[in-house]
């Protein structure tokens, strides 16, 4: 089953993000989500968030970064805690979410999965 999942990812073309001015800062968290393989939400100045970007770098995915000291509206952030983290649209968490999937073999999978790493 998996395969026929990870075979039809890669039929389908990676959808264009687009931004819509008129979309509530909620709608749009939640369509990044959704659209992008992998987002993580994050601040310039942490040091954590940037750790996960160097994590992700290393096994060659370059996901979908929201930071939220740049934004005009914080509070839309999904989560309180940063950094935050999905995978296929679904919460990871912080930097220890990323490093328990890294740690036991199931990160490069996961990201196979859900077409962010070919091969």
């Amino acid at each position: 089953m998996r395969n026929d999942a990870v075979a039809e990812s890669k039929k389908r073309p990676a959808a264009a993000l687009t931004i819509d001015a008129g979309e509530p800062p909620e709608k749009r968290v939640e369509r990044l989500i959704e659209e992008s393989p992998v987002v993580i939400f994050s601040r310039s100045s942490c040091c954590m968030c940037h750790v996960m970007k160097r994590l992700l770098a290393a096994v060659g995915v370059h996901p979908t970064v929201i930071e939220l000291d740049e934004t005009e509206d914080p509070a839309a952030a999904p989560v309180a805690m940063m950094p935050a983290m999905f995978i296929g649209g679904e919460p990871v968490g912080g930097i220890e979410g990323l490093m328990a999937l890294h740690l036991s073999g199931r990160l490069v999978p996961r990201l196979r999965e859900v077409g962010a790493l070919c091969g």
